[in-house]
């Protein structure tokens, strides 16, 4: 394949996207396919200190405002170092968090502008869209349960903020049907793995060799 595809991972926390994530990378490498794991913020060395400022509560409080400035600095980095790159060596990228929740967390879960966010999304990425997201859904009070004690600062919010956030993904995947699929995260990890390979493998290109 000339170009890679993007595959990201999305959901609230403790919906276990990241666990999920991991399985895929493992079978789609023993698939024999050339693949890269990712995620934000921090997915780039550059990005690696934003992380710290923006999820460790030893840094401080953040305003909605800067908080996503932040973000925004993360993910252009990360798309001109990592995420371009591998798509255009034909890898299969594979992302833990990307452009919607900018849109879910700082939109949703702040309050701040939708289509603000939706410029600033577009100035950081420069073309570079998911193929496919994966939305992992499951309810609020559930997903705080699997969450321990040790909880980085998006983590410690209210289940009123994530209701907020989930309210906007849900509104994302029913707006984007061709690019989003729904997951129902509330199985077992490997009844979530199924249901994310069935959906992965509609768009994957044949297997080299």
């Amino acid at each position: 394949m000339s170009r890679g595809i993007l595959i990201t991972f999305e959901g609230i926390d403790g919906c276990g996207k990241s666990l999920i994530m991991g399985m895929v990378r493992d079978w789609l490498a023993d698939e024999g396919y050339p693949v890269l794991a990712t995620l934000e913020p921090g997915g780039s060395e550059f990005g690696q200190a934003f992380r710290k400022m923006l999820l460790e509560s030893s840094f401080g409080s953040l305003d909605a405002q800067t908080e996503t400035l932040l973000f925004m600095v993360d993910r252009s980095r990360h798309v001109e170092e990592i995420i371009r790159p591998a798509l255009l060596r034909g890898e299969i990228v594979l992302c833990d968090r990307y452009i919607d929740s900018t849109l879910a967390y700082q939109g949703g879960g702040r309050g701040l502008n939708q289509e603000q966010l939706r410029i600033m999304n577009d100035f950081a990425v420069k073309g570079v869209y998911p193929d496919l997201t994966l939305l992992l859904s499951l309810r609020e009070e559930l997903a705080a349960s699997r969450l321990g004690d040790s909880k980085d600062r998006l983590e410690q919010e209210s289940l009123e903020f994530f209701r907020r956030v989930a309210a906007v993904y849900a509104a994302l995947a029913a707006a984007e049907p061709r690019r989003f699929r729904v997951i129902d995260a509330g199985a077992e990890p490997q009844q979530v793995f199924i249901q994310a390979q069935t959906q992965i493998r509609m768009v994957l290109p044949p297997r080299r060799g």
